[in-house]
């Protein structure tokens, strides 16, 4: 049993490994959930420069908008400006699921790069990217846009792509949205959604569609952040559409051009990953009063509370189709906690992910008898603390922007029955010993936005 002595214990003995100005900044990273942490409003230092020389799991502003935000929007062409390798990397690395003929009428698995030389550095690389932009229109007639997501040496030798994407976008007669992500901005790729949100918000939202207008109905809805890893916004939008809303944008997974464009009308914006899509829910709130609400769809629990929130904002017909959705499923998921339930009952979790998992599965985790004593952020920013101490027991180690060695003790101290991270610790731990999944891409498998099917993500438990 994790005790809150020993919590702290294990904080001190880690802090004391390192140099005193290293201990110093890193002990305001970690904490230990309690009374106090939760009443304080604050809970550990969040969203701040990693520590030169301290391995990181963090990604770059690059990843945040390329690999997250505007990544996965299938009908646009997404450039990475740059070298090869970045681009290559963040090519089909998450699994965000669509439904299209890839290079016809959807992109998303393909690598699209302007393929910086030493020349295109010391000569710029405006004059390659026009092209560029021809090449692939040319090549790829039916994409909706493009977005130009630039890399480290772009904001380096200050290639004006801006200029480039107004003038191409008029020649091509299409949306071509320069997005200044180069990686070396922010401490994280945090930085990098709200880059992306805010060139979402300017050369889409703002300017006038490009895309058939829809008669805007009164249970219009939007779902926000979610990236369809494995189909979960697929099965997010059979639960909302089952309750009588109607779905008409999803993004970014599986999302298109015309869905970005028709989210400003309508009634109600459902934020899956607050994180990387909070900037551009708050902007549509004020210049077009579309209110939004965070909702959680991991787990039973979770999804009956959220399915109740949701229908709250609506009249008693949507009202009355939650009750239904919930009690359409409740015989299934229960048949599936009770099978799984006698077997995971009183095992112990830790979690270290990105944006929404290390709160949004602890329900869930919960719902099969298991204990999360450990969870984290690689980017959190203090609001995602903030809204994750409340689903923590008194006496969960709290970590953000762990180091590789503040994890492994952590781990080789706790000895917890699953590990959910990362691919970068996947098989640290595994060599340890410890069973592990996968929660930046569900190791392969999925979806988990349904009532019983997060149980079968825990295979390493249950045989």
């Amino acid at each position: 049993m994790l005790t809150r002595d020993k919590a702290e214990s294990l904080i001190q003995e880690v802090l004391a490994a390192y140099p005193a100005e290293a201990g110093k900044e890193r002990a305001g990273h970690l904490a230990v959930s309690s009374p106090e942490v939760e009443n304080s409003g604050t809970c550990v230092t969040a969203n701040r420069k990693s520590q030169p020389g301290v391995m990181t799991v963090r990604g770059c502003a690059y990843a945040g908008s390329k690999g997250v935000v505007w990544g996965p929007i299938k009908d646009m062409i997404h450039i990475s400006h740059g070298p090869v390798g970045c681009g290559q990397y963040s090519r089909a690395g998450r699994r965000n699921y669509y439904i299209g003929h890839t290079g016809v009428n959807a992109f998303g698995t393909m690598n699209f790069t302007s393929d910086f030389q030493e020349k295109d550095v010391v000569f710029g690389g405006d004059k390659k990217l026009a092209k560029l932009l021809n090449e692939v229109n040319t090549l790829f007639p039916l994409n909706r846009g493009i977005s130009i997501q630039s890399e480290c040496p772009v904001g380096l030798i200050g290639d004006d792509i801006e200029a480039v994407a107004k003038e191409q976008s008029a020649v091509l007669q299409k949306p071509i949205v320069p997005v200044r992500c180069e990686g070396f901005r922010g401490v994280s790729q945090s930085l990098g959604h709200h880059i992306a949100n805010d060139t979402i918000r300017d050369y889409i939202l703002d300017r006038p569609a490009t895309s058939p207008d829809i008669d805007c109905g009164p249970y219009d809805v939007a779902i926000i952040g979610d990236y369809n890893i494995g189909g979960d916004a697929w099965s997010s939008r059979i639960l909302l559409e089952e309750m009588g809303l109607r779905v008409v944008a999803q993004w970014s997974g599986d999302g298109t051009l015309a869905e970005l464009e028709r989210t400003a009308k309508v009634r109600l914006n459902l934020v899956h990953c607050y994180r990387s899509m909070n900037y551009i829910s708050r902007h549509m709130e004020v210049k077009y009063g579309i209110p939004w609400l965070e909702y959680n769809f991991f787990g039973p629990s979770k999804i009956a509370e959220s399915l109740r929130k949701i229908a709250s904002r609506f009249d008693a017909t949507i009202q009355e189709g939650a009750e239904r959705v919930i009690a359409k499923y409740k015989d299934l998921s229960d048949a599936i906690t009770a099978k799984y339930r006698p077997r995971l009952e009183g095992k112990r979790v830790m979690l270290y992910v990105g944006g929404l998992r290390p709160r949004h599965v602890i329900g869930a985790y919960e719902d099969l008898g298991m204990e999360v004593v450990g969870t984290g952020y690689e980017f959190g920013h203090g609001d995602d603390y903030e809204r994750t101490v409340e689903d923590l027991k008194r006496t969960t180690l709290i970590y953000d922007d762990a180091s590789a060695f503040e994890l492994e003790q952590f781990v080789e101290k706790i000895r917890p029955d699953l590990i959910g991270s990362g691919i970068k610790e996947k098989y640290v731990f595994q060599k340890m010993g410890i069973p592990f999944r996968q929660m930046h891409s569900w190791d392969y498998s999925g979806p988990y936005h349904v009532s019983g099917e997060f149980s079968a993500y825990l295979n390493p438990l249950t045989g």
